[in-house]
């Protein structure tokens, strides 16, 4: 058990915490002007929407401007927020965030979530890019594959027709000149 400002805390945060709370309570209580309850009232207000103190030492500190803040008759009481627990007391912690925490997380997310769009437009361009040269090199292979298969085969089929047609000649010409030669 850890102590500070007369509470036992049961981790060392807690009661570092609970003394910060302390120090700013003081704080407070030396540069507020409670001869003006509108000022003291904006305070507490952005205080509780804002959960500057959560622990037993700031809660009581919170107290005590409620209370003050209740006895002035310039001020009306629905004007002044309850004080909220965000604990609940069957040993469960609720998660409940403050509006401060809020809203720091979605400029990070923000960010996050703009590089991460760019990394995704510039591997997609890359793949595009890859895509297009394997077309590029598949139609010009001398290979035949599914794309220009048929081309393939038309001139392979058009070049022995022609070879055919080159040796029929030259087989003719030989015929005739035996022909020739033996008459």
């Amino acid at each position: 058990m850890y102590e500070a400002e007369g509470y036992a805390f049961y981790t060392k945060k807690d009661a570092e915490l609970a003394s910060q709370e302390q120090k700013r309570a003081e704080y407070l209580r030396a540069h507020l002007d409670f001869e003006n309850p509108e000022s003291v009232l904006r305070v507490y207000r952005k205080a509780v929407a804002e959960r500057m103190f959560k622990t037993p030492v700031g809660v009581g500190f919170l107290k005590e401007m409620q209370r003050y803040l209740l006895e002035r008759k310039e001020i009306d009481p629905e004007t002044v927020p309850p004080i909220s627990l965000y604990l609940s007391y069957d040993n469960e912690e609720r998660t409940h965030t403050s509006p401060a925490k809020n809203r720091l997380k979605p400029a990070f997310g923000a960010e996050k979530k703009k590089q991460g769009y760019r990394i995704s437009v510039i591997l997609n361009i890359a793949l595009v890019i890859a895509v297009i040269a394997m077309f590029v090199i598949t139609l010009n292979a001398e290979q035949p594959n599914i794309i220009n298969y048929e081309r393939a085969i038309l001139n392979r089929y058009a070049d022995w027709e022609q070879q055919l047609t080159q040796r029929e000649q030259v087989i003719r010409e030989k015929e005739r000149e035996l022909l020739i030669q033996t008459e």
